[in-house]
């Protein structure tokens, strides 16, 4: 379980530096942590959704989503809380902010890399998962 909070985190530091880079070269590096935690909710948001087009597709019978359904609430309420249990204590990501800085030049490149592919191969499963139920 360790493990699993310490690769949440990276992937959140890897956005979160990278968001930071981008606001400095446009203007200003300002709301980077709720930046960054946009960005990892859509990401997961994108997630649940093509598992949703998944489940339409096999199954043939369409969802209907609505907040007051529990297969939509549920998702949303464990994305969320995720959010609030690890990123509003800013001292808890100081802590792993640190302990990233310090890694090897050549683990945060390759960290680099596996995020973006991670970031595209979500965003390309959203993409076909949406043109497998356009043909239905």
């Amino acid at each position: 379980m360790e493990n699993l909070k310490f690769y949440y985190f990276y992937f959140y530091y890897k956005i979160y530096n990278s968001i930071e880079y981008t606001s400095k070269l446009f203007g200003g590096a300002f709301l980077s942590g709720m930046k960054a935690g946009i960005v990892l909710i859509a990401l997961e948001f994108w997630l649940v959704m093509s598992m949703y087009n998944y489940y339409t597709v096999i199954s043939t019978n369409k969802l209907h989503l609505s907040i007051n359904e529990p297969i939509v609430f549920i998702p949303v309420l464990v994305i969320l809380s995720l959010k609030m249990l690890f990123f509003t204590d800013t001292k808890l990501f100081k802590k792993y902010k640190k302990k990233f800085d310090s890694l090897p030049s050549s683990y945060n490149k390759k960290g680099s890399i596996i995020v973006t592919l991670i970031s595209l191969l979500v965003l390309a499963n959203l993409i076909f998962s949406f043109c497998l139920l356009s043909r239905m």
